[in-house]
Protein backbone atom coordinates (compact mmCIF):
# COMPACT_ATOMS: atom_id res chain seq x y z
CA UNK A 1 0.00 0.00 0.00
CA UNK A 2 0.93 3.67 -0.52
CA UNK A 3 2.21 5.30 2.50
CA UNK A 4 -0.49 8.37 2.13
CA UNK A 5 -3.50 8.47 0.80
CA UNK A 6 -4.73 11.78 1.07
CA UNK A 7 -4.23 13.28 -2.29
CA UNK A 8 -4.07 10.78 -4.72
CA UNK A 9 -6.96 11.63 -6.82
CA UNK A 10 -4.50 15.43 -7.39
CA UNK A 11 -1.54 13.14 -8.67
CA UNK A 12 -4.39 11.10 -11.27
CA UNK A 13 -5.01 14.78 -12.33
CA UNK A 14 -1.43 15.30 -12.76
CA UNK A 15 -1.03 12.04 -14.23
CA UNK A 16 -3.44 12.61 -16.66
CA UNK A 17 -2.17 16.19 -17.67
CA UNK A 18 1.42 14.75 -18.16
CA UNK A 19 0.11 11.85 -20.36
CA UNK A 20 -1.56 13.68 -22.48
CA UNK A 21 1.18 15.82 -23.61
CA UNK A 22 3.53 12.70 -24.23
CA UNK A 23 0.60 11.00 -25.79
CA UNK A 24 1.16 14.15 -28.80
CA UNK A 25 3.30 12.52 -30.62
CA UNK A 26 0.74 9.93 -32.22
CA UNK A 27 -0.04 12.76 -34.34
CA UNK A 28 2.89 12.62 -36.18
CA UNK A 29 1.70 11.57 -39.56
CA UNK A 30 0.28 15.01 -40.02
CA UNK A 31 3.73 16.47 -40.57
CA UNK A 32 5.16 14.02 -43.23
CA UNK A 33 3.26 15.35 -46.26
CA UNK A 34 3.70 19.20 -44.95
CA UNK A 35 7.95 18.12 -44.72
CA UNK A 36 7.66 16.60 -47.90
CA UNK A 37 6.29 19.99 -49.67
CA UNK A 38 8.46 22.17 -47.74
CA UNK A 39 11.31 20.19 -48.44
CA UNK A 40 11.38 18.17 -50.77
CA UNK A 41 12.48 14.60 -49.15
CA UNK A 42 11.57 10.88 -49.66
CA UNK A 43 7.71 10.25 -47.93
CA UNK A 44 9.37 6.80 -46.34
CA UNK A 45 12.52 8.84 -45.18
CA UNK A 46 9.88 11.34 -43.09
CA UNK A 47 7.73 8.79 -41.71
CA UNK A 48 10.91 7.03 -40.52
CA UNK A 49 11.24 9.76 -37.97
CA UNK A 50 8.04 8.52 -36.19
CA UNK A 51 9.70 5.28 -36.31
CA UNK A 52 12.95 6.45 -34.53
CA UNK A 53 10.99 7.96 -31.83
CA UNK A 54 9.39 5.06 -31.46
CA UNK A 55 12.62 3.12 -30.87
CA UNK A 56 14.44 6.05 -28.85
CA UNK A 57 11.13 6.10 -26.66
CA UNK A 58 11.05 2.14 -25.72
CA UNK A 59 15.01 2.07 -24.89
CA UNK A 60 14.97 5.07 -22.71
CA UNK A 61 12.50 3.24 -20.74
CA UNK A 62 15.58 0.76 -19.63
CA UNK A 63 16.89 3.73 -17.23
CA UNK A 64 13.94 5.29 -16.87
CA UNK A 65 13.64 4.02 -13.26
CA UNK A 66 17.58 4.07 -12.32
CA UNK A 67 16.85 8.00 -13.59
CA UNK A 68 14.10 8.20 -10.96
CA UNK A 69 16.16 6.91 -8.05
CA UNK A 70 18.58 9.19 -8.49
CA UNK A 71 16.81 12.66 -9.29
CA UNK A 72 13.17 11.95 -8.12
CA UNK A 73 10.18 12.00 -10.25
CA UNK A 74 8.89 15.43 -10.21
CA UNK A 75 12.40 16.15 -11.09
CA UNK A 76 12.61 13.73 -13.90
CA UNK A 77 8.99 14.79 -15.35
CA UNK A 78 10.21 18.44 -15.49
CA UNK A 79 13.91 17.48 -17.31
CA UNK A 80 11.77 15.15 -19.57
CA UNK A 81 8.81 18.14 -20.32
CA UNK A 82 11.57 20.50 -20.96
CA UNK A 83 13.51 18.13 -23.00
CA UNK A 84 10.84 16.77 -25.16
CA UNK A 85 10.05 20.60 -26.20
CA UNK A 86 12.95 21.97 -26.57
CA UNK A 87 13.57 19.00 -29.39
CA UNK A 88 10.26 19.85 -31.18
CA UNK A 89 10.89 23.55 -30.92
CA UNK A 90 14.65 22.81 -32.11
CA UNK A 91 12.92 20.54 -35.22
CA UNK A 92 11.22 24.18 -36.42
CA UNK A 93 14.42 25.67 -37.37
CA UNK A 94 16.41 22.64 -39.11
CA UNK A 95 16.60 21.76 -43.02
CA UNK A 96 18.03 18.95 -42.96
CA UNK A 97 16.92 15.51 -42.71
CA UNK A 98 19.56 13.80 -40.32
CA UNK A 99 19.07 17.07 -38.09
CA UNK A 100 15.45 16.09 -37.82
CA UNK A 101 15.69 12.66 -37.01
CA UNK A 102 17.84 13.65 -34.51
CA UNK A 103 15.79 16.76 -32.84
CA UNK A 104 12.08 14.92 -33.27
CA UNK A 105 13.16 11.25 -33.17
CA UNK A 106 15.70 10.77 -30.63
CA UNK A 107 15.66 13.89 -28.79
CA UNK A 108 11.78 14.06 -28.71
CA UNK A 109 11.19 10.04 -28.20
CA UNK A 110 13.65 9.17 -25.24
CA UNK A 111 12.10 12.35 -23.53
CA UNK A 112 8.79 10.52 -24.00
CA UNK A 113 9.94 7.03 -23.06
CA UNK A 114 11.95 8.74 -19.79
CA UNK A 115 7.93 9.79 -18.66
CA UNK A 116 5.57 7.75 -20.05
CA UNK A 117 7.54 4.63 -17.62
CA UNK A 118 7.56 6.34 -14.47
CA UNK A 119 4.65 8.14 -14.74
CA UNK A 120 2.33 4.89 -15.53
CA UNK A 121 4.00 3.37 -12.90
CA UNK A 122 3.38 5.42 -9.96
CA UNK A 123 -0.22 6.01 -10.79
CA UNK A 124 -0.59 2.17 -10.49
CA UNK A 125 1.29 2.24 -6.94
CA UNK A 126 -0.71 4.96 -5.52
CA UNK A 127 -3.58 3.20 -6.12
CA UNK A 128 -3.02 -0.47 -5.63
CA UNK A 129 -6.32 -1.93 -5.23
CA UNK A 130 -7.64 -0.25 -8.73
CA UNK A 131 -4.66 -1.48 -10.69
CA UNK A 132 -6.61 -1.92 -13.71
CA UNK A 133 -8.60 0.90 -13.83
CA UNK A 134 -5.90 3.10 -13.15
CA UNK A 135 -3.77 1.92 -15.94
CA UNK A 136 -6.44 2.20 -18.22
CA UNK A 137 -7.27 6.12 -17.46
CA UNK A 138 -3.25 6.63 -17.63
CA UNK A 139 -2.68 5.00 -20.93
CA UNK A 140 -5.64 6.24 -21.92
CA UNK A 141 -4.82 10.00 -21.11
CA UNK A 142 -1.46 9.57 -23.46
CA UNK A 143 -3.88 8.03 -26.65
CA UNK A 144 -6.70 11.08 -26.09
CA UNK A 145 -3.46 13.53 -26.08
CA UNK A 146 -3.25 12.06 -29.47
CA UNK A 147 -6.84 13.53 -30.36
CA UNK A 148 -7.01 16.62 -28.83
CA UNK A 149 -3.54 17.28 -30.88
CA UNK A 150 -4.50 16.55 -34.31
CA UNK A 151 -7.39 19.02 -34.20
CA UNK A 152 -4.91 21.29 -32.57
CA UNK A 153 -1.26 20.24 -34.82
CA UNK A 154 -3.88 20.29 -37.99
CA UNK A 155 -5.07 23.99 -37.61
CA UNK A 156 -1.23 25.08 -36.52
CA UNK A 157 0.21 23.41 -39.29
CA UNK A 158 -2.64 25.35 -41.84
CA UNK A 159 -2.23 28.27 -40.45
CA UNK A 160 1.48 28.91 -40.11
CA UNK A 161 3.00 25.90 -41.73
CA UNK A 162 4.97 23.30 -40.55
CA UNK A 163 8.48 24.62 -39.10
CA UNK A 164 6.19 27.17 -36.79
CA UNK A 165 4.04 24.23 -36.08
CA UNK A 166 6.77 22.43 -34.25
CA UNK A 167 7.42 25.51 -32.58
CA UNK A 168 4.12 25.85 -31.06
CA UNK A 169 3.82 22.16 -30.79
CA UNK A 170 6.62 22.20 -28.63
CA UNK A 171 5.82 24.84 -26.55
CA UNK A 172 2.43 23.69 -25.67
CA UNK A 173 3.79 20.18 -24.73
CA UNK A 174 6.41 22.02 -22.23
CA UNK A 175 3.83 23.53 -20.23
CA UNK A 176 1.65 20.52 -20.32
CA UNK A 177 4.34 17.88 -18.98
CA UNK A 178 5.96 20.47 -16.97
CA UNK A 179 2.94 21.74 -15.23
CA UNK A 180 1.39 18.34 -14.98
CA UNK A 181 4.77 16.84 -12.83
CA UNK A 182 3.98 19.69 -10.45
CA UNK A 183 0.96 18.20 -9.20
CA UNK A 184 2.33 14.37 -9.13
CA UNK A 185 3.87 13.29 -6.32
CA UNK A 186 6.08 9.67 -5.91
CA UNK A 187 4.60 6.86 -4.21
CA UNK A 188 6.16 4.76 -2.02
CA UNK A 189 4.93 0.91 -1.57
CA UNK A 190 5.31 -1.22 1.16
CA UNK A 191 6.85 -4.96 0.21
CA UNK A 192 3.38 -6.41 1.03
CA UNK A 193 2.12 -4.43 -2.24
CA UNK A 194 4.95 -6.41 -4.16
CA UNK A 195 3.54 -9.86 -4.92
CA UNK A 196 1.31 -10.80 -6.27
CA UNK A 197 -1.04 -14.29 -5.06
CA UNK A 198 -2.61 -17.31 -6.75
CA UNK A 199 -4.20 -19.83 -4.87
CA UNK A 200 -2.74 -18.33 -1.50
CA UNK A 201 0.72 -19.14 -3.28
CA UNK A 202 2.63 -15.88 -4.00
CA UNK A 203 4.30 -15.87 -7.37
CA UNK A 204 8.27 -15.91 -7.58
CA UNK A 205 9.82 -12.44 -7.99
CA UNK A 206 12.05 -12.82 -10.73
CA UNK A 207 15.24 -10.49 -11.52
CA UNK A 208 15.73 -9.16 -14.91
CA UNK A 209 18.51 -12.30 -15.21
CA UNK A 210 16.38 -14.69 -13.90
CA UNK A 211 13.56 -13.27 -15.98
CA UNK A 212 16.18 -13.60 -18.82
CA UNK A 213 17.03 -17.08 -18.76
CA UNK A 214 13.38 -18.13 -19.56
CA UNK A 215 11.98 -18.72 -22.79
CA UNK A 216 8.54 -17.09 -21.74
CA UNK A 217 10.43 -13.74 -21.48
CA UNK A 218 11.63 -14.30 -25.42
CA UNK A 219 8.30 -15.36 -26.52
CA UNK A 220 6.26 -12.44 -25.16
CA UNK A 221 9.19 -10.05 -26.75
CA UNK A 222 8.02 -11.55 -30.31
CA UNK A 223 4.21 -11.09 -29.39
CA UNK A 224 4.68 -7.57 -28.26
CA UNK A 225 7.22 -6.77 -30.99
CA UNK A 226 4.64 -7.65 -33.47
CA UNK A 227 1.61 -5.96 -31.93
CA UNK A 228 3.67 -2.51 -32.13
CA UNK A 229 4.88 -3.26 -35.87
CA UNK A 230 1.80 -3.33 -37.14
CA UNK A 231 0.13 -0.68 -34.77
CA UNK A 232 2.98 1.81 -34.54
CA UNK A 233 3.73 1.65 -38.28
CA UNK A 234 -0.06 2.40 -39.56
CA UNK A 235 -0.28 5.23 -36.94
CA UNK A 236 3.00 6.57 -38.18
CA UNK A 237 1.70 6.30 -42.01
CA UNK A 238 -1.98 6.76 -41.37
CA UNK A 239 -2.69 9.70 -43.55
CA UNK A 240 -0.39 8.71 -46.19
CA UNK A 241 -2.49 5.70 -46.78
CA UNK A 242 -5.53 7.36 -47.14
CA UNK A 243 -4.01 9.51 -49.78
CA UNK A 244 -1.71 6.54 -51.80
CA UNK A 245 -3.82 3.48 -51.62
CA UNK A 246 -7.29 4.64 -50.72
CA UNK A 247 -7.29 7.67 -53.08
CA UNK A 248 -8.73 9.96 -50.48
CA UNK A 249 -7.97 13.79 -50.76
CA UNK A 250 -5.36 14.98 -47.83
CA UNK A 251 -8.09 16.65 -45.57
CA UNK A 252 -10.25 13.43 -46.01
CA UNK A 253 -6.79 11.28 -44.89
CA UNK A 254 -6.02 13.85 -41.95
CA UNK A 255 -8.98 12.71 -40.43
CA UNK A 256 -8.00 8.90 -39.95
CA UNK A 257 -5.34 10.68 -37.55
CA UNK A 258 -8.50 11.09 -35.39
CA UNK A 259 -10.16 8.23 -36.24
CA UNK A 260 -7.03 6.17 -34.68
CA UNK A 261 -6.60 7.86 -31.87
CA UNK A 262 -9.84 7.45 -30.89
CA UNK A 263 -10.09 3.76 -31.63
CA UNK A 264 -6.63 3.47 -30.28
CA UNK A 265 -7.83 5.06 -26.70
CA UNK A 266 -10.96 2.87 -26.73
CA UNK A 267 -9.11 -0.10 -27.43
CA UNK A 268 -6.82 0.76 -24.50
CA UNK A 269 -9.96 0.99 -22.23
CA UNK A 270 -12.07 -2.02 -23.29
CA UNK A 271 -9.31 -4.38 -24.20
CA UNK A 272 -8.49 -3.93 -21.10
CA UNK A 273 -11.14 -4.39 -19.12
CA UNK A 274 -12.15 -7.73 -21.02
CA UNK A 275 -8.51 -9.17 -20.76
CA UNK A 276 -9.34 -8.85 -16.60
CA UNK A 277 -12.29 -11.00 -17.53
CA UNK A 278 -11.50 -13.57 -20.26
CA UNK A 279 -7.76 -13.73 -19.59
CA UNK A 280 -4.62 -11.67 -21.12
CA UNK A 281 -3.26 -13.13 -23.89
CA UNK A 282 -6.26 -14.86 -25.28
CA UNK A 283 -7.30 -11.03 -25.67
CA UNK A 284 -4.18 -10.20 -27.16
CA UNK A 285 -4.22 -13.15 -29.83
CA UNK A 286 -7.85 -11.79 -30.60
CA UNK A 287 -6.39 -8.33 -31.43
CA UNK A 288 -3.52 -9.92 -33.10
CA UNK A 289 -6.31 -11.89 -35.68
CA UNK A 290 -7.91 -9.13 -36.18
CA UNK A 291 -5.29 -7.10 -36.83
CA UNK A 292 -3.87 -9.12 -39.03
CA UNK A 293 -7.70 -9.54 -41.17
CA UNK A 294 -7.21 -5.91 -41.33
CA UNK A 295 -3.98 -5.49 -42.82
CA UNK A 296 -5.03 -8.09 -45.28
CA UNK A 297 -7.98 -5.96 -46.37
CA UNK A 298 -5.84 -2.94 -47.12
CA UNK A 299 -3.04 -5.21 -48.97
CA UNK A 300 -6.04 -7.31 -51.25
CA UNK A 301 -9.13 -5.57 -51.00
CA UNK A 302 -10.07 -2.14 -53.49
CA UNK A 303 -10.00 0.30 -50.84
CA UNK A 304 -12.77 3.14 -50.53
CA UNK A 305 -13.45 5.09 -47.62
CA UNK A 306 -15.34 2.63 -45.07
CA UNK A 307 -12.71 -0.17 -46.09
CA UNK A 308 -10.01 2.38 -45.27
CA UNK A 309 -11.53 3.90 -41.87
CA UNK A 310 -12.56 0.37 -41.13
CA UNK A 311 -9.12 -1.56 -41.46
CA UNK A 312 -7.04 1.21 -39.42
CA UNK A 313 -9.62 1.77 -36.85
CA UNK A 314 -9.25 -1.76 -36.03
CA UNK A 315 -5.14 -1.80 -36.35
CA UNK A 316 -5.62 1.12 -34.12
CA UNK A 317 -7.81 -0.64 -31.32
CA UNK A 318 -6.10 -3.61 -31.17
CA UNK A 319 -2.65 -1.93 -30.78
CA UNK A 320 -4.16 0.30 -27.75
CA UNK A 321 -5.55 -2.90 -26.64
CA UNK A 322 -2.12 -4.53 -26.54
CA UNK A 323 0.13 -1.82 -25.46
CA UNK A 324 -2.32 -1.52 -22.23
CA UNK A 325 -2.54 -5.25 -21.12
CA UNK A 326 1.13 -6.04 -21.44
CA UNK A 327 2.87 -4.25 -18.40
CA UNK A 328 -0.03 -6.62 -16.06
CA UNK A 329 0.69 -9.69 -18.16
CA UNK A 330 4.97 -8.85 -17.45
CA UNK A 331 3.59 -8.58 -13.58
CA UNK A 332 1.55 -11.66 -13.68
CA UNK A 333 4.31 -13.74 -15.05
CA UNK A 334 7.07 -12.49 -13.30
CA UNK A 335 5.81 -10.64 -10.45
CA UNK A 336 5.43 -7.19 -9.01
CA UNK A 337 8.64 -6.20 -7.43
CA UNK A 338 10.81 -6.10 -10.38
CA UNK A 339 8.37 -5.29 -12.91
CA UNK A 340 8.76 -2.22 -14.15
CA UNK A 341 12.79 -3.20 -14.81
CA UNK A 342 11.37 -6.88 -16.54
CA UNK A 343 9.13 -4.66 -18.25
CA UNK A 344 11.64 -2.23 -19.66
CA UNK A 345 13.01 -5.40 -20.87
CA UNK A 346 10.30 -6.58 -22.93
CA UNK A 347 9.11 -3.37 -24.06
CA UNK A 348 12.10 -2.91 -26.11
CA UNK A 349 9.77 -5.08 -28.53
CA UNK A 350 7.68 -1.48 -29.05
CA UNK A 351 10.65 0.52 -30.42
CA UNK A 352 12.20 -2.77 -32.52
CA UNK A 353 9.16 -3.05 -33.90
CA UNK A 354 8.83 0.25 -35.54
CA UNK A 355 11.77 1.06 -36.26
CA UNK A 356 11.78 -2.55 -38.21
CA UNK A 357 8.54 -1.62 -40.11
CA UNK A 358 9.85 1.21 -41.49
CA UNK A 359 13.39 -0.59 -42.51
CA UNK A 360 11.20 -3.53 -43.81
CA UNK A 361 8.96 -0.99 -45.75
CA UNK A 362 11.43 0.15 -47.09
CA UNK A 363 13.50 -2.88 -48.69
CA UNK A 364 10.25 -4.34 -49.85
CA UNK A 365 9.03 -1.32 -51.68
CA UNK A 366 6.11 0.24 -50.39
CA UNK A 367 2.84 -0.46 -48.12
CA UNK A 368 1.73 -3.29 -49.58
CA UNK A 369 4.18 -6.34 -49.14
CA UNK A 370 5.20 -4.55 -45.59
CA UNK A 371 1.50 -5.47 -44.49
CA UNK A 372 1.17 -8.85 -45.91
CA UNK A 373 4.48 -9.59 -43.70
CA UNK A 374 2.79 -7.64 -40.52
CA UNK A 375 -0.19 -10.41 -41.67
CA UNK A 376 1.71 -13.77 -41.53
CA UNK A 377 3.67 -12.26 -37.95
CA UNK A 378 0.34 -11.19 -36.40
CA UNK A 379 -1.37 -14.99 -36.71
CA UNK A 380 1.86 -16.71 -35.86
CA UNK A 381 2.02 -14.09 -32.78
CA UNK A 382 -1.82 -14.90 -31.62
CA UNK A 383 -0.74 -19.24 -31.79
CA UNK A 384 1.94 -18.03 -29.17
CA UNK A 385 -0.07 -16.10 -27.32
CA UNK A 386 -2.82 -18.69 -26.63
CA UNK A 387 0.10 -21.23 -25.93
CA UNK A 388 2.25 -18.62 -23.13
CA UNK A 389 1.43 -19.51 -19.50
CA UNK A 390 3.21 -17.81 -16.75
CA UNK A 391 7.01 -20.09 -15.60
CA UNK A 392 5.98 -19.99 -11.85
CA UNK A 393 2.47 -21.41 -12.37
CA UNK A 394 3.87 -23.73 -15.11
CA UNK A 395 6.49 -25.05 -12.42
CA UNK A 396 3.62 -26.05 -9.70
CA UNK A 397 2.69 -29.27 -10.57
CA UNK A 398 -0.83 -31.21 -8.89
CA UNK A 399 -2.44 -27.26 -9.20
CA UNK A 400 -4.58 -25.60 -11.90
CA UNK A 401 -2.83 -22.61 -11.97
CA UNK A 402 -5.27 -20.58 -14.49
CA UNK A 403 -7.12 -17.33 -14.01
CA UNK A 404 -11.05 -19.83 -14.42
CA UNK A 405 -9.96 -21.78 -11.43
CA UNK A 406 -9.73 -19.34 -9.01
CA UNK A 407 -12.77 -18.81 -6.92
CA UNK A 408 -14.85 -15.22 -7.97
CA UNK A 409 -13.44 -13.55 -4.62
CA UNK A 410 -10.01 -14.34 -5.73
CA UNK A 411 -9.93 -14.02 -9.11
CA UNK A 412 -11.18 -10.57 -8.56
CA UNK A 413 -8.52 -9.68 -6.36
CA UNK A 414 -5.56 -11.33 -9.23
CA UNK A 415 -7.78 -8.88 -11.97
CA UNK A 416 -6.96 -6.06 -9.97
Amino acid sequence: MTEKKDNRWLVMLGTVIVMMGLGTIYTWSLYNHPLVERFGWDLNSVAATFSIMSFALAFSTLFSSKVQEKIGLRRLLIFAGITLGAGLIISSQVSSLWLLYIFAGVMVGAADGLAYMTTLSNAIKWFPERKGLISGVSVGSYGLGSLLFKYINGSVLKSVGVSQAFLFWGLIVMVMIVGGSLLVKEAKITNKAQSITVNDTAQKNYSVKEMLRTKESYLLFVVLFTACMSGLFVIGIVADIGVSMAGLSAASAASAVALVAIFNTLGRIILGTLSDRFGRLKVVSVALSATAIAVLILSYAKLNYGLYFGSVAVIAFSFGGNITIFPTVVAEFFGLKNSSQNYGIVYQGFGLGALSASFVSSILGGFEPTFKLIAILSIISAVIALKLQAPSLKQASGKDWSIKALDPEKRALHAN
